[in-house]
């Protein structure tokens, strides 16, 4: 089978999406070229060429192809390979380089209070901006679960949040001292002069209807940075992975393990303190 019909074939296949079919075009059309090269017919294609296709995709030239390139590619590959030759005969292992574990930018204590220091003001917006991204250091709330807080989340007499997370998943986090008090000084002197009507809401916009996701990007850019900065500063004063698991609505501990590696200092020092051998 000649690789450039059958792959003409996947692609106008109707099970693909307009959006599906322009993604992998390129993907498989650059797959159809190198079986050509080395004059390897599609039927042909076995696990171990499909290897030597990742190798060369990772010797690349002039630039090499980060390792989520060469997945993308190998998951159009594999797509067009089940389509023609069927399921049985594409392996399920993976096949793509490991991507490198992306460390969280987090920003210093510092930042953090700089940046909010400069939401200082006494307005309606300058009220709400400071409540809202203190709220969201000192939580460590998803930017979407910050702006889907509705007044009745907020327990100010027990000091805590009820947060709705990813796939609808509850769970309860502590309302700071200093997020709580600005968070009340919002709610008495600037939401009511914000609301327009009835809306239970707790973050509203100028125009008095609830807050998007993009309107806190504009007040502090990239927001999962104070998340990052959350549980990193959390780590770094002696709490564990477990608890901040907990307050991070993380459904795997390996998740929250990735903030593991910003506290190797202080585990050094604890280690040069406690261990007879150190």
């Amino acid at each position: 089978m000649q690789a450039r019909r059958a792959i003409e074939r996947f692609l106008a296949s109707p099970r693909l999406g307009e959006a599906t079919r322009r993604a992998y075009r390129g993907d498989v059309e650059e797959f159809g070229r190198w079986l050509e090269q080395r004059q390897t017919t599609v039927e042909a294609v076995d696990v171990r060429v499909l290897m030597e296709y990742v190798t060369d995709l990772g010797r690349a030239r002039p630039r090499k192809l980060a390792p989520a390139t060469i997945a993308r590619k190998i998951a159009a590959v594999r797509s067009f390979l089940r389509f023609t030759l069927g399921p049985a005969r594409v392996p399920d292992g993976s096949l793509a380089p490991r991507r490198p574990r992306r460390l969280p930018d987090t920003p210093k204590t510092a930042e953090v209070e700089a940046a909010l220091d400069a939401l200082d003001g006494d307005g309606p917006l300058a009220l709400r901006n400071r409540a809202l991204v203190e709220l969201v250091y000192s939580a460590g709330l998803r930017s979407s679960e910050a702006v889907g807080l509705d007044l009745v989340d907020v327990d100010f007499d027990r000091e805590q949040l009820h947060v709705r997370g990813k796939g609808g998943k509850e769970r309860i986090v502590p309302l700071g001292e200093e997020a709580g008090h600005l968070l009340a000084r919002y709610l008495r002197d600037a939401r009511p002069e914000l609301i327009r009507e009835a809306q239970n809401a707790v973050f509203v916009s100028a125009r008095g209807r609830r807050l998007d996701t993009s309107t806190l990007r504009r007040i502090f850019a990239h927001p999962h940075r104070l998340r990052h900065a959350f549980a990193t500063h959390l780590l770094e004063g002696g709490a564990d992975l477990r608890t901040i698991q907990e307050l991070l609505g993380h459904s795997s501990l390996s998740t929250t393990q990735l903030y593991s590696h910003v506290d190797g200092r202080r585990l050094r020092r604890v280690y040069d303190r406690a261990h007879p051998r150190s």
